[in-house]
C-alpha cells in the first residue's frame, strides 16, 4: 500500500506522532522546504501521511549522526534519481498511534537558551533530552554555530560547575561523552574534501583530552580540507610516519595540560626536521602564554576562530620563523637531577607524609601528578607553570574534607625529600614549593 499524500492531519497530531518540536518542524519547512504541508483557508497547516513518514525518515537520519542539512541533501539526491526514499515504508494509521507527549518541545530557541537546556539535561543524565536539544539546534542553526555555542561553551560551563563543586566528575564525563559522540558522527558525515591540502591533527604523548582537536578537525573538514584526525596520545614517531605517508601540508598539535605541553615541545622539535609547518594550541597556552616562546612551531591563538584563520594563513605559505627561548642552565641541571632521582624523591615523600584519611592510591596519584608537572615545568623553564595545575591537589583534599594545612605539610615534606636526594640542584623546585606553602598558610 502506498503512502497517502492527501492532507488530513493538523500540526498537533503530527507533533504527537513524530515527537518533533514545533519550532524544529517550522524551521525545516522554512529553510529546506521539507516537508511542505498544504494550508487551510484560514492558513493552518495540513499534513499527509507521506509528510509524516518524511519527518520520521529525516529524524532517523539524524539519529544515525547526519546533520539535518546532510539528511535533506540525501533525500533530494534520491528524489533527483527518481528513487523514492519512502519506497517500501508501511503506512501507519492514527488508530494505532501512541499519542505520547513529545520528549522535548522548547519555547526558547536561541542558542544561549538551547545551551542552558542541554547543560540541564546532561546534569540530569538524560540522554534522550540532551540529544533532542541538539537535534533541535542542528535543525535551526548551522553546524558550526551549534558546535561552538552549545557543545564547546557548554563543556566550558560544565567544567566551571565542577570547579565550583556544583557538578560531579560523573556529570562532566557524561556530557563529554555525548558531545564527543556527536562530533564523531558529524565528522564521519562530512562531505568529501574539495581542496587538495592535507592537515594532520592530533594530541602529543600524554594528552588524552580530544574535544578541541576533534572539533577543530570537523570545522576544517567543513572548509573543504582533507583532515586526518589521529586522536589522543599519539607517539612522536607515529606523527612522523603519518606526515610522510599522507604528504601533509600542515601538522596541528593540541595540548590542554602542562605535562602534554612538554611532550608537545619534544614532538614539535622532532617534526621540525621535516620542513612542514607545525601549528599548536590548547588550554595550557592560554593560561601560560610564556610557554609559547619555547615551542618550535606557530601558535594558533587562544580560540577556535583564531586557530582556523591562522591555519588558513599557514596553508597559504605565510610562515614566519620564530625565535625560541632556551631553558636556563640552573633549570636544565634541576631537570636532569629530578628525573634521575625522581623515584627516590617520591619514596622519601611517602615516608615523611603522615597518614591521611584518603586512600594510598589517591596519595600515589597526587605524588605522581605533582612529579609529572614539576618535570614538565623544569623542561619548559619556569616552575610557576605548575601553580595553576595545583588546583587538582586542592580539589582532592577538599573532596576528602581535609584542611589546607595538610597541603602545606605535603609541600614541606616534598621540599625535604628534594634536599635529601638532589641537594643544591633542586633550588628552583624548593623555591616554588616554599612560595606555594606560604600562600596556603
Amino acid at each position: 500500500m502506498s503512502l497517502s499524500k492527501n492532507p488530513a492531519f493538523n500540526l498537533k497530531a503530527v507533533l504527537q506522532e513524530t515527537n518533533i518540536a514545533a519550532d524544529t518542524l517550522r524551521a525545516w519547512e522554512r529553510r529546506y522546504g521539507l516537508p511542505m504541508p498544504q494550508r487551510t483557508a484560514g492558513g493552518h497547516r495540513l499534513y499527509s501521511q507521506y509528510d509524516i513518514e518524511t519527518i520520521k525518515w529525516l529524524l532517523a537520519r539524524q539519529a544515525e549522526g547526519l546533520s539535518i542539512s546532510r539528511a535533506v541533501d540525501s533525500w533530494n539526491e534520491q528524489i533527483a534519481s527518481n528513487s523514492d526514499p519512502l519506497a517500501g515504508v508501511t503506512p501507519s494509521t492514527f488508530s494505532t498511534i501512541q499519542l505520547t507527549p513529545a520528549i522535548y518541545i522548547s519555547p526558547d530557541t536561541n542558542l544561549d537558551s538551547l545551551r542552558a537546556q542541554w547543560i540541564a539535561a546532561c546534569m540530569k543524565f538524560s540522554e534522550a533530552n540532551s540529544e533532542q536539544v541538539l537535534n533541535q539546534a542542528f535543525s535551526m542553526f548551522p553546524v558550526e554555530s551549534v558546535c561552538m555555542e552549545i557543545l564547546q561553551k557548554g563543556m566550558v560551563e560544565i567544567g566551571g560547575l565542577w570547579y565550583e563543586n556544583k557538578a560531579s566528575v560523573q556529570q562532566e564525563h557524561f556530557a563529554s561523552g555525548l558531545a564527543m559522540r556527536r562530533l564523531d558522527a558529524l565528522l564521519s558525515a562530512s562531505p568529501a574534501p574539495s581542496r587538495n591540502q592535507t592537515v594532520l591533527v592530533g594530541c602529543p604523548p600524554n594528552e588524552w583530552h580530544t574535544f578541541t582537536p576533534l572539533l577543530l578537525s570537523l570545522l576544517l573538514r567543513r572548509r573543504g580540507l582533507n583532515v586526518i584526525y589521529l586522536g589522543a596520545n599519539v607517539p612522536t614517531d607515529r606523527f612522523d610516519q603519518a606526515v610522510t605517508s599522507v604528504q601533509a601540508n600542515l601538522i596541528v598539535l593540541v595540548s590542554q595540560a602542562l605535562v602534554s605541553a612538554a611532550t608537545l615541545q619534544l614532538t614539535a622539535l622532532t617534526l621540525s626536521g621535516l620542513r612542514i609547518p607545525v601549528g599548536f594550541g590548547g588550554r595550557i597556552f592560554n593560561m601560560r602564554p610564556e610557554i609559547v616562546d619555547h615551542i618550535p612551531g606557530h601558535y594558533l591563538g587562544n580560540s577556535i576562530d583564531s586557530s582556523l584563520e591562522e591555519i588558513e594563513r599557514l596553508l597559504k605559505g605565510n610562515v614566519k620563523t620564530q625565535k625560541l627561548k632556551t631553558t636556563t642552565q640552573d633549570y636544565l641541571a634541576a631537570y636532569q637531577a629530578f628525573v634521575s632521582k625522581r623515584s627516590h624523591i617520591e619514596s622519601k615523600v611517602k615516608e615523611l607524609v603522615q597518614p591521611l584519611s584518603i586512600s594510598p592510591d589517591s596519595l600515589q596519584s597526587a605524588i605522581q601528578y605533582l612529579g609529572d608537572n614539576i618535570a614538565a615545568a623544569l623542561q619548559l623553564g619556569d616552575m610557576e607553570h605548575v601553580t595553576d595545575e595545583m588546583e587538582w591537589l586542592k580539589v582532592l583534599l577538599q573532596s576528602h574534607q581535609r584542611s589546607a594545612q595538610e597541603l602545606v605539610d605535603f609541600m614541606n615534606h616534598y621540599s625535604r625529600a628534594i634536599d635529601n636526594q638532589i641537594n643544591g640542584q633542586g633550588e628552583p623546585i624548593k623555591a616554588w614549593l616554599k612560595t606555594q606553602a606560604s600562600q596556603e598558610v
